[in-house]
């Protein structure tokens, strides 16, 4: 299959730096993911098929022998993977549903839902970013079940991502869902183009923040750290 050449762009410029001065610089541009406008158009088999064509050559540029019994099945299984599992969360299909109820224990105060275990990874380089998410909010008469919190996050983390826009957007998703602005969110990761190339640090790890409508005080994210510590 003959596939489609990508020049390199070397003449990019971001904020009137190239892409050389930039290097392992940690950017993002909007709060949505880079998507085309015809992303979906084309099936998943077939995106699949063309992944596993594209990995192929990778491998062979690489050196490896794709004839090995370990390796050949290799190229069919990072397309699946890649489509399936963890880039999933770029299709809108994949979005969770989410159902309000009514909140009628009338328990006004915050809910914290901590140690939310994820997976994702940098769109700079493609290797892991693996953290924990903490998730709070107040009711707004509604709430939802405490897995669609879980489910939320997994949703916008299986994708390529960068930590400042994860945060936002699962934010974003739970002012939308939970028709509140009383949501707060803390993420504390580890990523793997620091940790296992680059700097080569593994003790560092990044935390990213928002606190919206009343958890954006002095008190509520005192009160709030300490729920999470504890």
């Amino acid at each position: 299959m003959k596939t489609k050449t990508i020049s390199k762009p070397n003449s990019q410029k971001l904020n009137g730096f190239t892409l050389e001065d930039i290097g392992d610089d940690h950017l993002f541009t909007s709060l949505e993911t880079p998507m085309k406008a015809n992303a979906f158009d084309m099936p998943n088999e077939e995106k699949k098929r063309r992944i596993s064509i594209l990995f192929s050559e990778i491998m062979d540029v690489l050196g490896l022998d794709l004839t090995d019994d370990s390796l050949s099945g290799t190229p069919d299984r990072v397309a699946k993977m890649y489509v399936e599992e963890i880039f999933s969360g770029l299709d809108p299909a994949n979005k969770p549903k989410v159902a309000l109820f009514d909140n009628k224990y009338q328990y006004n105060q915050m809910l914290v839902e901590k140690n939310i275990t994820f997976y994702s990874n940098c769109e700079h380089h493609f290797v892991p970013i693996i953290g924990k998410a903490h998730i709070a909010y107040k009711s707004s008469g509604k709430v939802i079940g405490l897995s669609k919190l879980n489910r939320i996050v997994q949703y916008y983390a299986k994708r390529p991502q960068v930590q400042e826009r994860l945060t936002n957007q699962i934010a974003d998703e739970l002012k939308t869902v939970l028709e509140t602005e009383d949501v707060a969110v803390i993420i504390d990761a580890k990523h793997l183009c620091v940790s296992s190339r680059g700097v080569k640090d593994d003790t560092s790890a990044t935390v990213t923040t928002y606190y919206g409508g009343s958890f954006n005080t002095s008190e509520k994210i005192l009160e709030l750290h300490n729920y999470i510590n504890n």
